[in-house]
């Protein structure tokens, strides 16, 4: 004991009266010193960062609560290759008319990628994206087993469908402090994503969880800016579709197949259903 006091010390009487006896045998001569702290905790902080700017407009839509984990119910969306080279020509046209937006999730801004064709639509369009059928909550840990079984037995059988990607928009968070590009759901495809929304408010409402949005909008976003710049980005976008002089006749920027439904509590996924052909 008195070796370990050598190391760590003491700051109370308590420790010098624990009646422990001696470590016999055993006999420490040279206390090796601890290691030297990291270098970057060392290192000035660096205030052209814009890592803080990019979180700032990050505000949680709920107080974070040990136990409890965020819940989002979506649907899977990949965007087919043959419309990429389009969608990526379209954003960047939007670039220079509003430089302060980046990539979803990917947090890098497009006026840099725009110098790269090919980085831009790996970045860009190269994950999956997700049409929300619910709003993103906690639910706390007693609620998970609940939430998904719930979820499955709504959703025992869905038929694969057609979901129709229309036209561009702008969203903004609830909060107002972030915008949104997004590509909105129209035509085919929506009445059966609003469908499958109430199904998910069913669920929720027995597990006193808010609803989602009373007249929704099914969406995937693709670019977001700080603050609540929707009105510039909706007449920024309603002018580049005007003035594209190779606009198709068909209203529909791309189709995809509806092929099932998952869920995402804290870091797991769940598969809530698959789609069967009908």
């Amino acid at each position: 004991m008195e070796a370990l006091k050598a190391i760590y010390g003491s700051d109370s009487d308590d420790d010098a009266s624990d009646g422990e006896p001696p470590m016999n045998g055993v006999e420490f001569k040279d206390v090796s010193p601890l290691p030297p702290p990291p270098l970057d905790l060392l290192q000035a902080p660096n205030f052209n960062d814009t890592s803080a700017a990019l979180g700032a407009g990050r505000i949680r839509s709920f107080p974070h609560v040990v136990g409890n984990y965020a819940l989002h119910v979506y649907v899977p969306v990949l965007i087919p290759p043959m419309v990429k080279k389009q969608l990526v020509l379209f954003v960047k046209r939007i670039a220079p008319v509003i430089p302060s937006l980046y990539v979803v999730d990917a947090d890098i801004p497009v006026s840099e990628l725009s110098k790269d064709d090919e980085k831009l639509e790996k970045v860009l369009l190269g994950r999956e994206f997700h049409i929300s059928l619910g709003r993103t909550v906690p639910i706390g840990v007693h609620q998970i087993d609940s939430v998904v079984a719930m979820l499955r037995q709504k959703f025992l059988s869905q038929r694969r469908y057609i979901i129709e990607f229309s036209k561009w928009d702008a969203f903004v968070n609830d909060e107002q402090t972030r915008s949104f590009l997004s590509l909105e759901v129209l035509g085919r495809g929506l009445s059966e994503l609003t469908k499958q929304i109430k199904l998910v408010d069913d669920v929720y409402k027995l597990h006193g969880l808010p609803e989602f949005y009373k007249n929704p909008r099914p969406h995937i976003s693709l670019l977001w800016t700080l603050g609540n710049i929707s009105d510039m980005l909706k007449e920024t976008v309603e002018r580049l579709v005007r003035s594209q002089s190779n606009a198709r006749n068909s209203r529909a920027i791309f189709f995809c197949k509806f092929n099932g439904i998952e869920c995402k509590i804290g870091k797991k996924t769940y598969n809530i259903c698959k789609s069967v052909d009908g």
